[in-house]
């Protein structure tokens, strides 16, 4: 199994040194959220894009793609009754498309709940066509760029849209591609009635990334949750993306969070 954490767990680290960290702790790979690079993706310059790149390529660490795409942006929104905020959003992803193929990465995990909960004024069925309409040419994008998107279905407390993994797994199947398939993250999955290693059974083969994470939103292996038999759902049903630390809380410091993070990945993975 390959594991992976996420950086803006590094706070207030230059990727470099975060990249730089995982690597020495033992990750195989590092998820990264574009406001921690720039305050639109469209400011990562090209030549931040190749600095992180090459940084990732001396530490022998993979970047497995972008998550948190939307986060801490504004007039972004899937669903929005307006045709205008819906092709810039439908540009912008698109852009974080390119982004994610020029820092080498393979994955856009989708997860954004504020820029996707269904708005009072729009009816569920019009918020998901409205969703696959503006995601539509990104995907297109994503097959030429060897990208794929991830639909993250996340607990009612978050998001009206998508809140299980059946849910995200119908929406996939809209785009009729195979550069679109969700991720499985633990502590969403916590919120569905049925146990997550049933859910990570009855979802394979359409995910194509996994994070790791307690429901408390800190790491695995600080709190209650098991992950023996989740780490033996993935191992039966022959996952062999990645196991990506994805944590909320960042309390106990970034050091802390990604070395006993991954102590306890391995004690009940290997």
């Amino acid at each position: 199994m390959k594991f992976a954490i996420c950086n803006e767990v590094f706070q207030n680290w230059d990727i470099a040194e975060a990249i730089k960290f995982a690597s020495g702790a033992g990750y195989h790979g590092i998820e990264i959220a574009p406001y921690t690079l720039g305050r639109t993706v469209t400011e990562i310059s090209a030549a931040e894009r190749v600095r992180v790149r090459e940084a990732a390529q001396r530490a022998q660490l993979e970047i497995c793609g972008l998550h948190w795409l939307l986060a801490r942006t504004e007039g972004f929104h899937l669903s929005h009754k307006d045709l205008s905020d819906r092709k810039r959003t439908s540009l912008y992803l698109c852009e974080l498309v390119n982004c994610g193929s020029d820092l080498g990465g393979r994955l856009l995990t989708l997860g954004s709940p504020q820029q996707r909960s269904t708005p009072p004024e729009v009816s569920a069925t019009q918020a998901r066509e409205w969703a696959v309409e503006t995601l539509r040419d990104a995907v297109k994008l994503a097959e030429d760029r060897g990208m794929t998107w991830c639909i993250e279905p996340l607990g009612p407390q978050e998001t009206n849209f998508i809140n299980t993994a059946a849910e995200a797994i119908e929406f996939a199947r809209e785009f009729y591609s195979p550069a679109v398939k969700i991720v499985l993250d633990v502590k969403a999955m916590s919120a569905e009635q049925i146990p997550i290693p049933d859910i990570i059974r009855n979802s394979w083969p359409h995910f194509a990334h996994f994070h790791a994470n307690d429901p408390n939103l800190k790491g695995p292996g600080f709190g209650a949750m098991n992950f023996r038999p989740i780490a033996t759902a993935l191992r039966e049903v022959g996952y062999q993306g990645f196991v990506s630390v994805e944590v909320f809380n960042f309390d106990d410091g970034a050091e802390t969070i990604a070395t006993r993070s991954l102590r306890y990945l391995r004690s009940v993975f290997l």
